[in-house]
């Protein structure tokens, strides 16, 4: 399943283990580029100054949570189209409503298929691309 577009990923979580196993599979699997952020505020940053092709997101961190980062991050002109997918072991953030209501492109709970986890995010990544 190699692909060779060249996308540009953020992932944010507070886990390390999580974040070096979101790392590998989306540059090892599919040759996307893989850009980090341990926190919320880390991750804002690097979506203004970076401008990822799409967000992996976890839910739960501390000082700044996902529902923290999505507020500022669909209030900011320069991020507010990044497309968002939410990694969480919060089994309600599933539910369509939540999905809807916080602008997400994909929600995919703990532990996460790595193949699903790319055809979620190219899938987004083509729906942002057309619009």
């Amino acid at each position: 399943m190699k692909r060779t577009s060249s996308k540009r990923i953020l992932a944010i979580d507070d886990e390390p283990i999580i974040l070096e196993i979101v790392q590998g599979c989306l540059e090892d699997l599919a040759g996307w580029d893989v850009l980090i952020a341990k926190s919320g505020e880390e991750g804002l940053r690097k979506a203004i100054e970076e401008k990822p092709d799409a967000i992996v997101l976890d839910m739960m961190m501390p000082e700044m949570d996902g529902l923290g980062f999505l507020r500022r991050l669909r209030s900011d002109s320069k991020t507010q189209s990044i497309p968002v997918i939410l990694l969480t072991v919060k089994e309600e953030f599933t539910d369509r409503h939540w999905r809807s209501l916080l602008n997400l492109a994909a929600v995919l709970t703990k532990p996460f298929d790595p193949y699903q986890l790319i055809e979620q995010i190219s899938t987004a990544i083509d729906r942002n691309e057309e619009n």
